[in-house]
């Protein structure tokens, strides 16, 4: 793999672009230092998610979800788990859809927790419920061609 892809970094909003072969190396943001692509799930409002779904060349999968939810609050840490399992291969955020409603709209959201995979600045997969890791991981490796 070589060549680069353009990160956007999910604390301070910057673009970095980052060599391909460096991506399990932690790459960090020029502007703030923060790491780009950890394996960890990173809070994110809508705009912000909305900027990385359309600016990245990594695959960003949204957690859209609510404090309230029952179901979202028992699937953050399987979410948190298949993160880890994927970090250089794609990144994960979470956008809180009580604080974000014009997100619901915007991707005709009918029910949480939500997941949708982001590739390429379109929406790739989705998948509606509560899920272990190993389920989350096989919806971005089935739609993205990764090896298991």
């Amino acid at each position: 793999m070589s060549g680069s892809l353009k990160l956007t970094c999910l604390d301070c909003g910057s673009v970095n672009r980052v060599p391909t072969e460096k991506l399990g190396a932690g790459p960090k943001c020029g502007t703030c230092g923060a790491k780009l692509a950890d394996g960890k799930v990173t809070e994110l409002s809508f705009p912000e998610a909305e900027k990385a779904a359309k600016t990245d060349g990594l695959p960003l999968v949204v957690d859209f979800w609510a404090p309230w939810c029952g179901p979202c609050r028992q699937m953050a840490p399987q979410f948190a788990q298949a993160a880890q399992a994927l970090r250089g291969q794609a990144r994960f955020a979470k956008v809180d859809t009580q604080s974000h409603p014009d997100a619901t709209v915007r991707h005709n959201i009918r029910g949480i927790p939500l997941m949708i995979l982001f590739r390429d600045g379109r929406e790739a997969a989705r998948l509606t419920g509560a899920r272990p890791a190993a389920q989350i991981e096989a919806l971005v490796r089935e739609n993205l061609a990764m090896p298991a």
